[in-house]
């Protein structure tokens, strides 16, 4: 242990030696200014940079997949914290790409990758009990970028928070021009927003009045999204209505009983690769669905009205949208949906 304690304190000095502390940014506008040092305002802080990063290591799936959809796999040193299998469109670029952990990694193994920016979708990564707070990689001289998605709009208290605002593809776009930004490469950034707006476009909603519920994970106190988060966006595209959607926990713990008492036309299930608790993967939550005397009697249940999307469809990313796919495809072969 005193060894590895001194492996630390020098690595920790090394890095903090090797990059200089994060220069005020460039007035915009001044005479010869070529955009760097930058600066973006994200989550009250500004997010410096001296130059375009090229050694970026994200510590969410969510944003390891905005990144590569950018085209920045070159200039990536790692990646952690996998929920689900990367979007097939990404795989050959994933490749490319050190996974420095499937979960959490240490914050040594992240700075021995000697990251230029770090950059993660939640929180809780950047914060207490998580890979490090933001200010420690600050004082290393390492920027640090969170999505906006879980610092705005929303209230911390508890993991999963609840939300005073409900979530929008606005905030999902901007994460995307806020690190083309960072990276130059606004004219990706702009591309990517625009592609997935025209998909959005591109959806029919569902007939009036259809109901759904959208069980993420656990069988005995079953996490069912609320109003405000991802599934919001996915619901208001799809027009559907949440049967829970009169909470603005993002994904409020509920009894069986309440499901049955609100009796959604449509369960939207999440097969998680993770297998951590009951109910994590799909097989566990339709068994179980199907075998229970208080759920068998769901009208959804009866039907086997079943949507099953990713873990990664219901957090707020890229993902949103092939989640939105997804449930626009499953009530169309309900009959519940004009095809698109």
């Amino acid at each position: 242990m005193r060894c590895l304690a001194t492996l630390l304190v020098l690595l920790l000095t090394v890095v903090g030696c090797g990059r200089a502390a994060d220069p005020p940014p460039s007035a915009a506008g001044e005479p010869g200014d070529v955009g760097y040092p930058l600066a973006v305002q994200n989550c009250g802080r500004d997010v410096v940079v001296e130059s375009p990063p090229q050694r970026a290591v994200s510590l969410n799936q969510s944003s390891t997949e905005i990144l590569l959809s950018l085209g920045l796999a070159d200039r990536m040193v790692g990646t952690a914290t996998w929920t689900d299998p990367v979007r097939a469109d990404l795989a050959a670029a994933n490749e490319t790409v050190p996974r420095l952990a499937d979960n959490k990694p240490s914050l040594e193994t992240v700075l021995g990758a000697d990251p230029d920016l770090v950059t993660a979708s939640f929180v809780g990564t950047l914060g207490s009990g998580g890979v490090a707070e933001r200010d420690q990689f600050h004082q290393l001289g390492v920027p640090t970028y969170l999505a906006p998605s879980d610092c705005e709009g929303k209230l911390v208290t508890s993991e999963d928070g609840a939300r005073t605002q409900p979530l929008t593809m606005d905030l999902i776009y901007r994460e995307i021009t806020d690190l083309a930004t960072l990276f130059d490469v606004p004219q990706r950034g702009d591309d990517l927003v625009a592609g997935l707006q025209q998909r959005l476009d591109a959806v029919n909603p569902a007939d009036s009045g259809v109901t759904a519920a959208f069980w993420f994970s656990d069988i005995r106190t079953p996490y069912m999204a609320g109003c405000c988060g991802s599934p919001g966006i996915i619901a208001a595209e799809t027009g559907l209505r949440n049967v829970f959607d009169d909470t603005h926990d993002e994904w409020p713990q509920v009894s069986w009983e309440t499901v049955a008492d609100r009796d959604p036309d449509v369960l939207v299930l999440a097969d998680l690769s993770r297998r951590t608790i009951d109910g994590d993967a799909l097989e566990s939550k339709i068994e179980f669905l199907e075998s229970n005397p208080v759920t068998s009697q769901l009208s959804a249940v009866r039907a086997q009205r079943y949507i099953v999307v990713n873990g990664a469809d219901l957090n707020p990313s890229i993902r949103t949208v092939d989640g939105v796919e997804k449930v626009a495809d499953g009530l169309t072969q309900f009959g519940l949906a004009s095809p698109r």
